[in-house]
């Protein structure tokens, strides 16, 4: 399959340049997503959904669009890239808008990342609906649930990528994700839920669904009694589940089109010390096994490790081709893939001990940041850490702040970071942290 998405794409190449384009970059890809949902003990929703895709990036006369079909009929596909061609040379002007330099895809990495799970391909029914149960009746093994649901989604995706000066190329994937949600019943009208998944693009790495749909209920009985904690000034232990979160938030706006537009606060600060020395990031999509691994970018840049921040000090940040020249700033790559967050050599345990009084966040419950100026306000849930220990469950609190400054009061950096996620963040201890309660 892989050779006919290379043989699809190189012929949409040559069939844009044959109808008037100067440059071409197309991508065909294939995809296979299959989800089993169990509720309550019995199967819920089965969906099994193929796909397939060509898309075309078209440079003609100084200008630019971009179109993608469905239908990879050849014959049809002919029609379809003359008329995006036509409507290319109809649009105005970009001249910044350029197919990706050939000096970007020199170096391409070989190193085989084992994002194929044969296993994954393989699965049928009988497995899903075995793992659907196990998840099912470890999550409902207690007298105060009142609803879990059960799921398993795996996958495979494929893609090719050929352009008019030179790139060639495809990527391979498989993944597969087990979880369970589960919700008690707490006092009064009252509920206490949470929830846990594992994925990966291999089945060995995954935990048994006996011990996943264990730990959800586990999470979830931790939220009965939960009260609003209490408006204070206080240290912040944030989860590593939710730390990859925090750190989404925080390198949102690290890229060149937020700072081309004037949006984002990472403005200015390559070079400059603007985080705590505690705080190491950096981009690595060569992680074997890596859930945002690749070895080049939708662009074709070839893959490599990017560091973000190095003891505080911002180094790069992500720049596609395109809004670098915009903002005269050489390219590294546009789109994010793992993001490693430098570990430390402490556990939570220890971690909170070392606070002794503050508030542990275990997940994030919606809220917003800002990206120009870094403002954010945020709901959590958690708990009061109290004489050096994991306490009492709190919720309906908000903590608000600036992550430029929250980022500068990072104390300390967790040993645990959390594997199922493409950001591999651990426990993080913040000082001086405004929460807002009863």
């Amino acid at each position: 399959m892989s050779v006919e998405l290379k043989q699809r794409a190189a012929d949409a190449v040559e069939l844009a340049k044959a109808g008037g384009a100067q440059d071409v970059w197309a991508t065909a890809s294939q995809s296979r997503d299959v989800e089993f949902q169990y509720r309550d003990g019995a199967l819920e929703k089965v969906k099994d959904t193929t796909a397939r895709n060509l898309s075309i990036r078209v440079y003609a006369h100084g200008r630019y669009s971009s179109h993608q079909t469905t239908d990879l009929d050849p014959e049809r596909l002919q029609g379809f890239i003359a008329e995006a061609v036509a409507i290319t040379r109809a649009l105005e002007p970009d001249e910044y808008r350029q197919i990706t330099p050939e000096s970007l895809f020199r170096d391409r990495p070989e190193i085989d990342l084992d994002l194929v799970d044969d296993t994954v391909q393989a699965l049928d029914r009988d497995r899903r609906m075995h793992w659907c149960t196990a998840l099912d009746e470890a999550a409902r093994a207690h007298r105060r649930v009142i609803s879990a649901t059960a799921g398993v989604y795996d996958g495979t995706s494929m893609s090719a990528s050929a352009s008019s000066n030179g790139f060639l190329g495809e990527q391979r994937s498989t993944y597969c994700w087990l979880g369970s949600e589960v919700t008690l019943k707490d006092q009064g009208e009252k509920r206490a839920e949470d929830w846990f998944y594992a994925g990966g693009a291999h089945v060995g790495d995954l935990p048994e669904p006996s011990a996943i749909g264990k730990i959800a209920l586990e999470r979830a009985l931790s939220r009965l009694g939960s009260e609003k904690g209490p408006t204070s000034k206080t240290r912040m232990v944030v989860d590593s589940r939710a730390a990859a979160s925090l750190i989404g938030r925080l390198l949102r706006p690290a890229n060149a089109r937020s700072v081309q537009q004037g949006r984002s606060f990472w403005a200015g600060l390559v070079g400059e010390g603007a985080f705590s020395d505690s705080l190491t990031i950096f981009d690595d999509p060569l992680i074997v096994r890596g859930l945002a691994s690749r070895h080049y970018d939708s662009e074709g840049i070839s893959a490599r490790a990017l560091p973000i921040v190095e003891n505080g000090v911002v180094r790069n940040l992500y720049v596609d081709t395109y809004y670098g020249r915009k903002a005269e700033m050489s390219p590294t790559t546009g789109t994010p893939s793992n993001r490693v967050v430098a570990a430390g050599d402490r556990s939570l345990a220890e971690l909170i001990a070392d606070v002794g009084t503050g508030v542990y966040v275990t997940s994030w419950l919606g809220g917003n940041a800002d990206g120009t100026t870094g403002d954010f306000s945020l709901g959590l849930r958690g708990h009061m850490i109290e004489g050096g220990k994991i306490g009492r469950p709190v919720g309906e609190m908000n903590v608000t702040g600036n992550l430029r400054s929250l980022f500068s009061r990072l104390e300390r950096v967790g040993n645990d970071p959390y594997p199922y996620s493409s950001t591999l963040a651990p426990s993080l201890v913040f000082a001086g942290v405004d929460f807002s309660g009863a």
